[in-house]
C-alpha cells in the first residue's frame, strides 16, 4: 500500500493559509531546496484540491528558469486533482478525481507506486486527516507569525500521540519536522 503524506508550509503559530507574504516559492534556501528534492525522490503522485491545482497550473509551467527543481518535479509526477467542477485539467500528467475524496484517495493508496503527497489544499488535507488516511505529516515552519488563517490540523481534531520521523533546521530559519501517527 502506498503512503499518503501531507506536507504544508506553516508559520510559527501554525497558519498554513498564506494571507501574508511569509512564503515565496522562488526564495529558497539551497539546503531547503535540496531537502525538497530528496523528498521528491520517494513520491510519484501529487494530490491537490482544485484551487491549489489551478494555482500551481497557473504558475509552475511558466517557470522556465526555476532553480528549485519544483517545476521539473511537477512535470514528472502524476497530478491528481480532487474536484466536482473541473473538467479537462489542462496540465500534462493530470487526472481529475470527481468522486468522494476519501474513497478516491483510498483507491489511489491501493495502486502500486511510490508515496502520494498532498500539499497546500487545506480543505482536502483536513478531509484526509479526519478520515485517518494520512501516514505522515510534514511541516515546514517558517519564522513568521501570521496571527490568523486556517491551521494544519482541522479544529477539534486530536491525536493522542505522534512519532517524530525527522527534524531539520535550515539557514533561512525554516524548521522541518515530520510526524507519523503511532496507531
Amino acid at each position: 500500500m502506498r503512503r499518503l503524506i501531507v506536507t504544508q508550509n506553516a508559520t510559527v503559530d501554525g497558519a498554513v493559509e498564506m494571507l501574508d507574504s511569509w512564503f515565496d516559492p522562488r526564495d529558497q534556501d539551497p539546503e531547503l531546496a535540496a531537502e525538497l528534492r530528496r523528498q521528491d525522490e520517494t513520491n510519484d503522485a501529487l494530490l491537490l484540491g482544485r484551487q491549489t491545482f489551478e494555482d500551481f497550473r497557473g504558475y509552475w509551467p511558466q517557470q522556465t528558469d526555476d532553480t528549485t527543481g519544483v517545476a521539473d518535479q511537477l512535470d514528472r509526477v502524476h497530478k491528481y486533482v480532487v474536484s466536482t467542477t473541473l473538467g479537462d485539467p489542462g496540465w500534462m500528467n493530470s487526472t481529475v478525481l470527481h468522486g468522494d475524496p476519501v474513497e478516491e484517495v483510498g483507491r489511489l493508496k491501493d495502486v502500486p507506486g511510490q508515496d502520494i503527497v498532498c500539499t497546500g489544499s487545506i480543505t482536502l488535507a483536513h478531509t484526509l486527516i479526519t478520515a485517518g488516511l494520512v501516514d505522515e505529516f510534514r511541516i515546514f515552519t517558517f519564522p513568521a507569525i501570521q496571527g490568523r488563517g486556517r491551521r494544519f490540523f482541522p479544529d477539534g481534531h486530536a491525536v493522542d500521540r505522534l512519532r517524530a520521523v525527522d527534524v531539520r533546521r535550515f539557514g533561512n530559519g525554516v524548521v522541518y519536522t515530520a510526524w507519523a501517527p503511532t496507531g
